[in-house]
C-alpha cells in the first residue's frame, strides 16, 4: 500500500510511448492509444489491482472491431474517406503533425462565446443561462453525444473498510461497489468499484476529496522497452522525483478516490455494445448522436459523487475531479456536465479536451477521429475529420465547453515541447498553448457571473502559475505527465476551497 500515483502513471505512459515507437505503421499516437486502450481493458475491475499487458491477440481483436465500428458509422454519415492519421515523433518530417506556432492557427476566428444564436449579446447572467443551454445542445449533438433520456440507477454499498498506510501516512480505505440496475437487460452487468481514501487523522471530520487524485495497489509489471537497431524508444520525460498526488492530498488532510473508468465503458469501439452504453442500448450499436466513451466515464464519476455525498468522512461540497490525457478530456466533460463538482484539474487533455479544435498544432483531427479514438465522441464528430472538411466547420470550439464550468474553479495544465529524440515530442501532442488560448477565450463567462477568469492574455513562460482568478493555468517543463503540476493545483484548490 506504499505505492503512489506516480508509479502507476510513469509505468503506464512509458509503456504507451514505447509501443508507439515500434515500426513505421505503429509509430503514431493513435497506435499508442490503441495500446493504452487494450491495457485498460485487460485490467482487473478492482482499482487497487495492477494492470497487465494485453496479449497481441487481444490487441488485434480490439483493433479489428474498432475499424469495423468506425466503418459502420462513416457509412451512415455518407463519408467516403477520412483524413489520415499523422505521426507524432518525426518532428519536421513529412507526415508528422505540426509543432510550430507559425502554422498553428489556420482558423483564428472562434465561435462567439457571448452571442446567442439569434444575435443577441450576452450581457446578463439570465442571458448566459440561455447561451449555456445552446452551447450544451451543440456539444451534445456534434461532439460528445447525448446522454440517454433514461439511464439505470446505481445502488452503492461499502464492501469493506481497512486501516493501512499510503506513502507512510495512516489512511482509511473504503472499498465501495456501485451496482447498475440491469434488470431490463441482464446480459450486461456494469459494476463500479472505487477506493475512497481519507487520512486517518481526520476520522470523524468531513474532508475534501479529489476523484482520480491517487491510486492504491501494487506496482504494475510492465517490461522496460528496448529499441531494435535503428529505432528510438520514446520514454516519458519526468522529474527525478515526481510529486505523488495521493501523498500531497493526504498531507493537506484531503482524500482521493481511485477507480477504473474502463469498467464503466471500454476504452475502445470494440466495447460499444457493452458497458453502460451497451446496457442502455440493450446490446445494439449506438446512434450517431449517442454518447461516446468520454461521457460514459463522466457518468460513472458522477455516480461516485452520488456516493461521496452520503459518506460521513467526505465534504460533499468540496469534491473535485481530475484526469490526465484522455482522462483529462473526461474530467473536463465531468466538471462541465455536473455542476456539483467543486473544482477540476484538467491535465494534458489536448484536442477533444481543453485545446482548441481550430488549432493545427499537435494531434490532428484525423488522429482524433482515428479508429482508436473516435469512440470517445459522438459518431457525428467524424464529419469534421472527413476528407475535404475541417474543424472550422464545427459550430463550437473547446473554449465554449470550458465556459460551461463557470463560475466554478478549474485548473488547466500541461507539459512542454521536447525535441530531444529520446523524449520527443514531450507534451506537444496535447497543445498546451491551445489549451491556454481556450482558457483565455472562455474567461468572459466567469467575469459575467461575478467570478474571475484567467486574468491573462499572453502565453506565459514555462513554469509560471497563473492563479489570480477562478481559472488557473500552468505549463511545466516536462513531458506527458500530470505530476509536476500537482503542487500548483493543490495550492490553487486550497485557495478556492477557503472561499466556501
Amino acid at each position: 500500500m506504499k505505492i503512489g500515483n506516480r508509479t502507476i502513471m510513469t509505468a503506464w505512459v512509458v509503456c504507451m510511448s514505447a509501443w508507439g515507437a515500434m515500426g513505421a505503421g505503429a509509430q503514431t499516437a493513435t497506435a499508442a492509444a490503441t495500446m493504452a486502450s487494450a491495457v485498460a481493458q485487460a485490467s482487473s475491475p478492482t482499482p487497487s489491482a495492477a494492470p497487465r499487458m494485453p496479449t497481441p491477440e487481444e490487441r488485434a481483436v480490439i483493433a479489428a472491431a474498432n475499424d469495423a465500428e468506425r466503418e459502420r458509422e462513416t457509412k451512415l454519415l455518407g463519408i467516403v474517406a477520412m483524413q489520415p492519421s499523422m505521426t507524432a515523433y518525426d518532428i519536421g518530417k513529412p507526415g508528422n503533425v505540426n509543432y510550430g506556432e507559425v502554422k498553428a492557427n489556420p482558423f483564428p476566428k472562434l465561435p462567439d462565446l457571448m452571442t446567442l444564436s439569434d444575435g443577441t449579446k450576452v450581457t446578463t447572467p439570465a442571458l448566459w443561462v440561455k447561451r449555456r443551454a445552446e452551447i450544451k445542445a451543440l456539444f451534445d449533438e456534434y461532439v460528445y453525444g447525448k446522454y440517454p433520456a433514461r439511464i439505470p440507477a446505481v445502488t452503492w454499498r461499502v464492501d469493506r473498510v481497512e486501516e493501512t498506510t499510503y506513502e507512510g501516512i495512516p489512511v482509511i480505505v473504503k472499498h465501495i461497489v456501485g451496482h447498475t440496475d440491469n434488470s431490463a437487460y441482464p446480459a450486461i452487468t456494469v459494476d463500479i468499484h472505487a477506493d475512497v481514501v481519507t487520512p486517518a487523522s481526520a476520522k470523524g471530520k468531513k474532508v475534501p476529496v479529489i476523484i482520480g487524485g491517487g491510486w492504491i495497489g501494487p506496482r504494475p509489471n510492465f517490461p522496460r522497452p528496448t529499441a531494435a537497431p535503428g529505432q528510438i524508444v520514446h520514454l516519458l520525460a519526468m522529474p527525478a522525483d515526481p510529486p505523488d498526488s495521493g501523498k500531497l492530498l493526504l498531507e493537506h488532510s484531503w482524500g482521493f478516490v481511485a477507480r477504473t473508468s474502463t469498467e464503466v465503458q471500454a476504452d475502445n469501439a470494440a466495447g460499444m455494445t457493452k458497458g453502460i452504453i451497451g446496457l442502455v442500448n440493450k446490446g445494439q450499436p449506438r446512434s450517431l448522436d449517442d454518447w461516446g466513451v468520454l461521457r460514459a466515464w463522466a457518468w460513472g464519476d458522477s455516480r461516485i459523487l452520488d456516493y461521496l455525498q452520503t459518506d460521513p468522512d467526505v465534504d460533499g461540497g468540496k469534491v473535485g475531479i481530475t484526469g490526465h490525457s484522455r482522462g483529462g478530456k473526461a474530467a473536463l466533460v465531468t466538471e462541465s456536465d455536473d455542476e456539483r463538482f467543486a473544482i477540476g484539474y484538467i491535465s494534458s487533455s489536448g484536442k477533444g479536451g481543453a485545446a482548441l479544435y481550430r488549432r493545427d498544432y499537435g494531434e490532428s483531427m484525423g488522429n482524433a477521429a482515428a479508429s482508436s479514438e473516435f469512440d470517445w465522441y459522438a459518431g457525428n464528430f467524424l464529419k469534421y475529420a472527413a476528407m475535404g472538411h475541417t474543424a472550422d466547420e464545427m459550430p463550437v470550439d473547446s473554449h465554449e465547453f470550458m465556459a460551461l464550468i463557470a463560475p466554478r474553479p478549474v485548473f488547466i495544465g500541461g507539459g512542454a515541447l521536447i525535441t530531444d529524440p529520446q523524449y520527443a515530442p514531450g507534451d506537444a501532442w496535447q497543445d498546451t498553448q491551445g489549451m491556454f488560448m481556450a482558457a483565455v477565450a472562455a474567461s468572459p463567462a466567469w467575469d459575467l457571473l461575478g467570478a474571475k477568469g484567467l486574468g491573462a492574455n499572453t502565453f506565459p513562460p514555462v513554469g509560471t502559475l497563473i492563479d489570480s482568478g477562478d481559472v488557473a493555468f500552468r505549463q511545466h517543463q516536462w513531458g506527458h505527465t500530470p505530476a509536476p503540476n500537482w503542487p500548483a493545483f493543490i495550492e490553487f484548490a486550497a485557495k478556492e476551497f477557503a472561499k466556501r
